[in-house]
């Protein structure tokens, strides 16, 4: 293979890979920006600036391997949007920030009336494990020993049962969960 032909084959296989990392990871890096408030020509940037890095580590030479480069370019497209947003969040006006925080504390209001009632909704009995469990951060042997069981290992399985009647409950529910919670 001549020289024009070996250096136009490596221009096609280097093509194909860029187009094929394209391919594979923007959507990933569009929908992790996205969902955390940027706009698809933010996503658009920080991909590029991503696989320019990503393609500068690579054909370094210095040893660069990893196990999947999509991962690998996303994991610095992740770096990339923090880095960013924590910069443009150090000159939002203070009423935002506050406006921020507001639909923050109603958000996780929000979810934990949700969760509660799914609790209630699995019985009596199950809402108190999880609280005491989850909330109160009792250990299984306090749990064991304030509801009655044999053994951790019974109140370990009765835990589990509760969660898994919570989670039926919410693929039962799934349809209407909005409608059922509010």
């Amino acid at each position: 293979m001549s020289e024009i032909h070996r250096t136009a084959h490596l221009a096609d296989e280097r093509e194909r890979l860029w187009i094929a990392l394209y391919k594979d990871a923007f959507p990933l890096v569009a929908k992790f920006i996205s969902n955390r408030g940027g706009s698809f020509e933010q996503a658009r940037d920080i991909f590029q600036d991503a696989a320019v890095i990503w393609y500068e580590k690579r054909a370094g030479g210095t040893g660069f391997q990893v196990g999947s480069d999509k991962a690998y370019l996303f994991g610095i497209a992740k770096n990339l949007w923090y880095r960013k947003s924590s910069e443009q969040s150090k000159f939002l006006p203070l009423d935002s920030l506050a406006d921020t925080a507001l639909n923050e504390q109603e958000d996780e209001q929000l979810a934990t009336t949700r969760l509660m009632n799914l609790l209630e909704i699995s019985g009596r009995k199950c809402l108190e494990l999880l609280k005491s469990f989850y909330y109160d951060k009792l250990s299984m042997t306090e749990l064991a020993e304030g509801f009655g069981f044999r053994s951790t290992r019974s109140a370990t399985v009765q835990k589990y049962k509760c969660l898994e009647r919570v989670r039926e409950i919410v693929k039962q529910k799934s349809w209407c969960y909005e409608d059922f919670f509010e």
